[in-house]
Parts: structure tokens; sequence; C-alpha cells
């Protein structure tokens, strides 16, 4: 199993960014297994952002609603995250992980078929 991201970079406040998150043997593409994108910024806890599956299911924390999309090319095995209005707090390393699990207030990666790729850095530089 093998997610990488790409896409990461530096950009002003308002800027843009997509980044994509490529799979190979992993579950995404079967029924509506989620699928996320985390973040980290220094000294904070990682937190999940948004989730998709690949029939257009989708999850948002509330601080990126109205502001990052995700999306999927199925064919690919890829799945997307637009980012718009990005603002310094944005600023973190972004990471792809699934399958994702719902306990019924809070999704996290399935502890023994779970993998993360190795991340991409963000900057929103004001």
């Amino acid at each position: 199993v093998q997610l990488v991201e790409s896409g990461g970079g530096s950009v002003q406040a308002g800027g843009s960014l997509r980044l994509s998150c490529t799979t190979s043997g992993s579950f995404f593409g079967i029924g509506d297994i989620m699928y996320g994108w985390y973040r980290q910024a220094p000294g904070k806890e990682r937190e999940l952002v948004a989730a998709i599956n690949s029939g257009g299911g989708t999850f948002y924390a509330d601080s990126v609603k109205g502001r990052f999309t995700s999306s999927t090319d199925n064919a690919k095995n890829t799945f997307y995250l637009q980012m718009n209005s990005l603002t310094p707090e944005d600023t973190a390393m972004y990471f792809c992980a699934g399958p994702l699990r719902y306990c019924g207030s809070y999704y996290y990666v399935d502890w023994v078929l779970g993998s993360w790729g190795p991340g991409t850095q963000v900057t929103g530089s004001s």
C-alpha cells in the first residue's frame, strides 16, 4: 500500500493550492471507504481537515468549510484537496491517510489497515 502527496508549496495569504494523493494497493475506490487529509502544524496535534470517498461523500472540518474542497479521479486512484483563501493559520504539513473509520463522532485511521503518505508542506504567508 502506498500513498503519496504532491502539490504543496508556499503562497501568500488569499492564495490557492491543490494537493493530490495518489494511492496504490489501497482500499480507495471500494464502496464508501473514506480517505482523508490531515495536517499538523509545529507544536500542534494532527487534525483531520477533509475526507472523501470514491462516491463523492465528503467531510470537512469547520476550520476549512467553504474554503477547501475535496474531489477524486477514481480512474487514477487519486483524490485531491483544493485549498482556497489560504491563511497563515493553514500553514502545516499535510498528509493523506486511510482508510478511515467512523466511531459516531469522529473519524480515525484504521489501526490495522491504515496507511499514511510522507506529507507535503503548505505555507500560507502574510
